[in-house]
C-alpha cells in the first residue's frame, strides 16, 4: 500500500499522477481537515473534497478546486439577499456540502461520510480526514486571530502572520484507520503541500509523527518551495511564522525525524550538501506540475526512487 499525506491543490496534483501510475485501490490519502468551515451553514472540507474530485475526473483544471464547468446561480442569488460570498461555491459543491451536513447531523462521523462519498463517487482509492474530531488552523495576525480560510480567501493571503496554532488538536484523535494504514503502508509520500497548514496539522494530531517515525515503509517528502518561495500560495509566508526557512532545506528540516527521501526543485541544488548533512537522501529534479504528464512523470520518479 502507498500512503499520501496531503492538503491543497499542489498535493492533489501529486496524487493525480501516482493514481495514475499505480492500482489506485492499493492508494491511501490522508487529508488535512483543520481548514474545514461552516459556510452558509454548511460543513465545507476544502482539502477532502480536492482529492474526491481530482479522483473522480471532475475536478476543475483551470482552477485546480471546485468542479469543473459550474455554475453560480444559488451564489449570484445568496449575493442579491446580502449574503456574504466571499468564499465561492459552485451548485454542483453545494450538493456535497448540503449532504455531508445532513449526514454528519444524522450521528455520521466525517470518516463515514467521506467514505461514503467516495463510494458514490466511484474511486477505489481510501481517503481518510487526519481526524474525525475538530481541529482548526488558527492564523495569528497584528490585527488579531483569523481561521484559515479568512486569511486565505478572503484576506487573499496578504495578512501579515504571526503566528500559527491548531485549535483543539492536542485533544484529538487520529480517525480509524489512519495509524493501521501507516503501519502497513509500503511507502509513504509526503505531498507538496503547505508544510504548516496542510501537512504540520496532520502532523499536529497525537500519535501521527510519532508513527511517521516507526514506521518501516520507506517516507518521501516532496518539497512544495522553490527558492523562497511556494510554488502556490502562502506556504513561504506562513513557513516563516512558524520559525522555518523558507526554502527547501527549511521543508526537509520541519521532516527530518521521519523522511528518508526528500525530492526538491532542480533550481535549488545549491542546497544539496545542506540537504545531505540531514541523513536525508536528497534528489534533485523537475518538481513544477504543469500538466497530467508532468503528474505522471513526478509520480513515476518518486516511485522509482522509492523502489530503488
Amino acid at each position: 500500500m502507498i500512503l499520501c499525506l496531503t492538503g491543497g491543490t499542489g498535493g492533489a496534483k501529486l496524487i493525480e499522477g501516482v493514481a495514475a501510475e499505480t492500482d489506485p485501490a492499493e492508494l491511501t490519502i490522508i487529508c488535512n481537515t483543520a481548514d474545514d468551515c461552516i459556510v452558509h451553514g454548511l460543513y465545507v472540507s476544502p482539502d477532502i473534497d480536492t482529492i474526491l474530485y481530482t479522483l473522480a475526473g471532475i475536478i476543475d483544471p483551470v482552477k485546480g478546486w471546485g468542479i469543473e464547468n459550474e455554475t453560480f446561480t444559488a451564489l449570484e442569488q445568496l449575493e442579491r439577499l446580502g449574503a456574504e460570498t466571499w468564499f465561492r461555491l459552485g451548485d454542483k459543491d453545494l450538493a456535497t456540502h448540503i449532504l455531508r451536513t445532513r449526514l454528519l447531523k444524522e450521528g455520521l462521523t466525517l470518516s463515514a461520510v467521506t467514505d461514503l462519498l467516495r463510494k458514490k463517487l466511484g474511486i477505489a482509492a481510501a481517503i481518510l480526514p487526519m481526524s474525525d474530531d475538530r481541529v482548526e488552523s488558527r492564523i495569528a495576525t497584528p490585527e488579531g486571530e483569523i481561521s484559515f480560510q479568512e486569511y486565505f480567501v478572503k484576506q487573499r493571503w496578504q495578512k501579515e502572520v504571526t503566528s500559527v496554532r491548531f485549535a483543539g488538536a492536542t485533544q484529538s484523535r487520529p480517525a480509524p484507520g489512519v495509524l493501521d494504514a501507516l503501519a502497513q503502508a509500503v511507502s509513504v509520500i509526503v505531498c507538496p503541500s503547505n508544510p504548516v497548514t496542510s501537512i504540520g496539522s496532520i502532523l499536529a494530531v497525537p500519535g501521527i509523527r510519532s508513527a511517521l517515525a516507526r514506521t518501516k515503509a520507506t517516507i518521501v517528502g516532496v518539497s512544495p518551495i522553490i527558492g523562497n518561495a511556494a510554488i502556490s500560495g502562502p506556504a513561504h509566508n506562513l513557513m516563516i511564522a512558524a520559525g522555518f526557512e523558507p526554502s527547501a532545506l527549511g521543508v526537509a528540516k520541519a521532516y527530518a525525524d521521519f523522511l528518508d527521501l526528500f525530492v526538491f526543485a532542480a533550481e535549488d541544488r545549491s542546497l544539496q550538501a545542506e540537504l545531505d548533512q540531514l541523513d536525508i537522501k536528497a534528489v534533485a529534479t523537475d518538481i513544477r506540475m504543469r500538466d497530467r504528464t508532468d503528474k505522471k512523470r513526478l509520480a513515476r520518479e518518486l516511485l522509482a526512487l522509492i523502489n530503488e
